[in-house]
């Protein structure tokens, strides 16, 4: 890979929500692909604190009526909104699989919390640009009802839930623009 390359995958990697994928489940394969890369993220003292569930096409009826469930019994009366609980249970049963996203801190507790999290984090970043570079579409969502997922997914004991990849092909080409400003103002020379 020249750098060239890299640039244009990593300023190319975006958000793409489950409206803009198609009806389509994501093959084994190309999830493993997905996961490896995801794998290989720095981690300090490597502690490897990701974990993931894959939730596949057919289980997302049942992640749908969950995360449904968690909306309505957290929104009683005024508060509920039909337009948001049409999107959380849509984007869900919208995407060709979610990958819900985990974090297991070492045991020992050497190294802190925050840490880890940003070595999940680098790890969903290889998930994102593995899925830009293979056309798919992605977005990790990290809203209340996800993060109360750990148990209705399955995590094993002290893993606690960051939130949902979700995973579709795209349903047409998805070339929005980025827009960053420069980083001449994030930065300082010494």
């Amino acid at each position: 890979m020249n750098i060239e390359n890299l640039n244009k995958l990593i300023r190319g990697r975006r958000s793409v929500y489950p409206p803009n994928y198609k009806d389509q489940p994501i093959p084994d394969s190309l999830i493993r692909t997905v996961l490896e890369n995801a794998n290989w993220a720095p981690t300090h003292k490597m502690t490897e604190p990701w974990r993931f569930v894959v939730i596949r096409k057919d289980k997302l009826p049942g992640l749908s009526q969950f995360i449904g469930n968690y909306y309505t019994t957290q929104h009683p009366g005024d508060s509920f909104s039909e337009k948001r609980y049409q999107k959380m249970t849509g984007n869900i049963l919208g995407s060709g699989c979610i990958i819900a996203i985990g974090i297991k801190r070492d045991l020992s507790e050497v190294l802190p919390e925050w840490e880890e999290i940003a070595a999940v984090a680098m790890a969903v970043q290889n998930m994102w640009l593995t899925c830009t570079a293979l056309g798919v579409g992605s977005y990790w969502g990290t809203s209340a009802a996800a993060l109360s997922a750990v148990d209705y997914v399955g995590f094993e004991k002290g893993v606690r839930c960051l939130g949902f990849f979700y995973m579709g092909y795209l349903n047409e080409e998805h070339n929005q623009p980025g827009n960053r400003s420069s980083v001449e103002n994030k930065v300082i020379w010494l």
